[in-house]
């Protein structure tokens, strides 16, 4: 009996405690599910009406109908050929196919499309799905050091896509990514844009020109190449890599500006081949140590640490160790901004250089060259062997220089053939087979085609290093 009156007066005096914490006590912030329609809330809601909610409802509907139109699916077929023993160096081997997908922009009504060069590289077979027509698409060139590439469909009054502004784009904008990841076609997100001239060091080439728009809209596998637009649904860059130790969006998603894509893909339209202009030098950041030895306290600018032999920067009289400051009036800070500024120009175009050296300004006068140290149109011409499976060109001047070296062949594009079936890769220059100088890709192929016995390929890759190949025919 004693045990139940007990418990008696302990749910009688906690029902009265919990009645009296709910009608005096319980503090304002606590509101249950009904509270919530009686009392009005502490922060007001956003009215329909304001700029914010125009903001986040009608002009990303806006961006999005003015730019999903333009993004393309692109679906491509690759042959891979493998071998099991030395004797099918002879034969093709087995071949098996790989399906890949990604992303483009139409770039021209009358069919031109520009998406990344990843997202074609190795491919047989291209298609571009556009809604509910099918297209087969041929590539028309491709620039490496900007992972851009260029195709063609024989197609008409496409929606081609509204071209923005990248230079005026500002931190913290919204933009929008348009593309097709995991396979899901017009899929839209949006972000801001989170930094701009990022280098994040992914471009396989001995030029590559990294200044990426930095955005948090979500970019997955098979976005590469889409849009990034802003929020009238103009184009601001074009979507082409995330960083990630998983490979899906883990927010850090980045984008070639539309100013870099708009010179390289007018080029290549208009010439085959990007009409690359070349400072004749190579810069490094001015970092704080490096200033010291510079006996300089201001950050600002690129330090030269690199002139080619009888370049624009050493004809202009510039020296190692000189730190440019500026370049036609636009203000360098970084390496990012000299490789974007310096894309824009053209091989003959000339520009201002204010540089300092041992503390004082000075200026000068550069004459931009193209890759072979000239001032004339370059047309890219390739070597194609059957016989080698591979597309071939001789080195350019100012890659030789860069590599040090006096010759060399390149092996651009290896499809199927004897290269493939000695793993040969793309960007490999030949520069002696069994101690032999080779100096043309007809000499190449040549040799490879009669030469018989112990063979040692020599040459260097694309990051300067020098190595060989070794086998017997």
């Amino acid at each position: 009996m004693k045990l139940i009156g007990i418990s008696l007066l302990s749910f009688v005096f906690g029902t009265f405690g919990a009645f009296t914490y709910m009608h005096w006590i319980m503090p304002e912030e606590v509101v249950t599910s009904a509270s919530l329609v009686e009392r009005a809330p502490t922060t007001p809601a956003v009215n329909i009406n304001s700029p914010r909610a125009t903001l986040l409802n009608e002009d990303f509907a806006v961006a999005s109908a003015n730019s999903t139109p333009s993004v393309v699916y692109i679906k491509t077929v690759s042959e891979r050929y493998s071998r099991s023993s030395w004797l099918e160096l002879f034969f093709e081997g087995r071949a098996s196919q790989q399906v890949s997908s990604g992303s483009g922009v139409i770039y021209t009504s009358n069919g031109y499309i520009v998406t990344n060069n990843h997202v074609i590289d190795h491919a047989d077979k291209i298609e571009i799905i556009h809604g509910k027509y099918t297209y087969a698409a041929q590539v028309v060139g491709i620039d490496p050091s900007t992972d851009l590439a260029v195709l063609k469909v024989e197609a008409d009054n496409l929606p081609e896509v509204a071209l923005g502004n990248s230079r005026n784009l500002q931190v913290g904008e919204w933009v929008l990514a348009v593309g097709n990841p995991f396979n899901l076609t017009s899929t839209v997100t949006a972000g801001i844009v989170s930094a701009k001239g990022r280098q994040i060091n992914i471009l396989r080439s001995n030029f590559p020109i990294e200044s990426f728009i930095q955005t948090d809209a979500a970019i997955n596998p098979g976005n590469s190449g889409g849009a990034l637009v802003d929020k009238t649904g103009a184009l601001v860059g074009i979507n082409t890599a995330i960083l990630s130790k998983t490979g899906s969006y883990a927010g850090y998603g980045f984008a070639v500006p539309v100013d870099i894509v708009r010179k390289v893909v007018d080029d290549i339209i208009a010439y085959g081949e990007v009409q690359k202009a070349f400072f004749g030098a190579d810069v490094v950041d001015l970092t704080p140590q490096r200033a010291k030895e510079l006996q300089t306290n201001n950050l600002s600018g690129v330090v030269l640490s690199y002139l080619q032999r009888d370049g624009s920067a050493e004809q202009a009289s510039l020296q190692k160790g000189d730190v440019i400051k500026e370049l036609d009036g636009e203000l360098i800070n970084s390496q990012s901004d000299f490789e974007e500024l310096i894309s824009y120009y053209s091989p003959g175009d000339e520009i201002d250089v204010t540089y300092s050296r041992a503390g004082k300004l000075y200026q000068t006068n550069l004459t931009l060259t193209n890759r072979e140290g000239t001032t004339s149109l370059i047309e890219r011409q390739l070597f194609r062997s059957s016989t080698l499976g591979a597309d071939l060109e001789a080195v350019s001047q100012v890659e030789a220089d860069l590599l040090k070296i006096s010759n060399g062949v390149k092996v651009v594009r290896v499809k199927g053939g004897l290269m493939q079936r000695l793993n040969i890769e793309e960007g490999f220059i030949v520069t002696s087979i069994n101690g032999r100088s080779i100096q043309s890709p007809g000499e190449l192929e040549e040799i490879l085609t009669r030469i018989r016995g112990k063979v040692r390929i020599e040459g260097v890759n694309q990051r300067g290093m020098k190595g060989y190949y070794s086998f017997y025919f």
